[in-house]
């Protein structure tokens, strides 16, 4: 397989309001289509309300992506339609991060090493969860 080209998954596993998602390789704006056009998917067969799951974006295999490509992930991470509760990126630490930063755009994420951390904090219950 071409480590260059674009893959990814989406998968819903909506006894846990978890999107999972992974990407790596180049993306370009037909590969962002298809992902769109998935994660809409995906996002049906949640069970929890609008915009109570949570999200965990591998993204540890994904190369520095082309400025345009970067401003399509800008638009599609601000879609309020999916935004999640709790969104979680595993990142290579050599991966540009500052790329991604950007790309989030001041939304509230946190990135990891690996997958497991990643999954400790996304179910990790809330301080103010706890209080309640």
């Amino acid at each position: 397989a071409d480590t260059m080209a674009a893959h990814f998954t989406v998968r819903a596993e909506s006894s846990r309001d978890l999107i999972r998602i992974t990407m790596s390789g180049f993306f370009n704006p037909d590969d962002i289509q298809a992902f769109c056009d998935a994660r809409a998917a995906e996002h049906a067969r949640l069970t929890c309300g609008p915009n109570q799951h949570v999200t965990l974006n591998d993204v540890s295999a994904m190369k520095v992506q082309a400025q345009d490509v970067v401003a399509a992930f800008q638009n599609l991470l601000a879609d309020p339609a999916y935004r999640s509760r709790k969104l979680a990126f595993v990142v290579d630490r050599t991966l540009a991060r500052s790329q991604l930063m950007r790309a989030l755009n001041g939304r509230t994420a946190r990135c990891f090493e690996n997958r497991v951390e990643a999954e400790q904090w996304l179910f990790a219950h809330d301080s103010e969860m706890v209080a309640a």
